[in-house]
């Protein structure tokens, strides 16, 4: 039953779609349900009461769990105040394992501290069955000088070559600020932070599902990794706008048979467990405490094979009614 949604944008209501979908039928489950912070989206009303909305957000949650398998992942994405109530729905019938702090400030909100992260909740189905690789990311370095910003003193020979294992404070990914790269949807993330969470919690081949869908960023995140996706959207014109983009795509998001996020001018994201494969495509420091000063490159000269955002014409295609920003390779 699972198969006549795989791989495709379902136009409806998320409650409607997910109660057809079959218990422990999805690999990972993310949503970035609207905030209720009267957002202007085209078919949903962001203003509801607060126990309307809870009320709401119950119903929705609980089906993600129930689809979710027992090796599977639930993420939710949304501002601090919410997660908070999320938790005490989700401690009833799933695992707690991080509240990832994800680095975006945010509009000044008057007399408080002002706003500099947003939360994503990870919850395991089953915690021990519970999929899960550890990742790493590049260090971060003076764009000037090129040195490390962080000074690891004497502990440089120990330095992983790549990068620093993945915390629960995401730093390095940054909201999409730009209109050129953003489509009409006042809540778009960057498609490299859903491809992080992807590589973390799934393989090759597993379902990865989200009830708000949006213009598509989960499913094209998906996609380029080589996973089925489920996307749910009420709204007609961006499920048209999904569309457009995931038929520009290709899994091809990997370096040799190894999948990896790569964004504009490298990659954001590995498996720790990969970096013994891909350690064959680099030219790495040696002794490796120089790679305070000298980053890893690649033995074919570039620095990815990665993707960048550009506008594509879409008018000849079929459904392509008009230009859609699309990232390509």
């Amino acid at each position: 039953m699972i198969e006549k949604y795989l791989n495709k944008i379902i136009q409806g209501d998320c409650l409607e779609s997910l109660r057809e979908i079959p218990d422990n039928s999805v690999d990972v489950t993310f949503a970035d349900p609207p905030f209720n912070l009267k957002k202007k989206y085209n078919s949903t009303k962001d203003s509801l009461d607060l126990q309307e909305y809870l009320d709401w957000c119950e119903l929705w949650i609980n089906e993600m769990v129930r689809v979710t398998k027992p090796t599977g992942s639930i993420f939710l994405h949304n501002i601090p105040k919410w997660l908070t109530y999320y938790t005490a729905i989700l401690n009833k019938s799933a695992h707690f394992r991080h509240w990832i702090s994800w680095d975006a400030p945010t509009s000044p909100m008057g007399k408080s501290l002002q706003p500099s992260h947003y939360g994503i909740l990870f919850y395991a189905k089953e915690a021990k069955q519970n999929k899960f690789y550890e990742v790493r990311y590049p260090h971060k370095r003076c764009r000037k000088c090129g040195y490390l910003h962080k000074d690891y003193g004497g502990k440089k020979g120990m330095l992983h070559p790549f990068g620093p294992l993945l915390s629960d404070v995401w730093t390095d990914i940054h909201r999409v600020k730009h209109n050129k790269y953003r489509d009409d949807h006042p809540c778009q993330l960057p498609i490299h932070l859903l491809e992080r969470i992807i590589l973390m919690s799934s393989d090759e081949g597993d379902i990865v599902l989200d009830p708000f869908s949006g213009t598509g960023t989960t499913a094209l995140a998906a996609k380029r990794l080589g996973r089925n996706y489920i996307g749910l959207e009420l709204d007609n014109e961006y499920v048209r706008i999904s569309e457009n983009k995931l038929k520009m795509e290709n899994p091809d998001s990997k370096i040799g048979d190894i999948w990896v996020s790569f964004y504009l001018d490298g990659i954001t994201t590995i498996r720790d467990s990969d970096w013994e494969k891909l350690s064959s495509s680099y030219v790495i420091p040696e002794p490796i405490a120089h790679i305070d000063h000298t980053p890893i490159k690649s033995k074919n000269g570039k620095s990815h094979n990665g993707y960048t955002p550009k506008k594509t014409a879409l008018s000849e295609l079929p459904m392509f009614l008009e230009e859609v920003l699309v990232e390509q390779e």
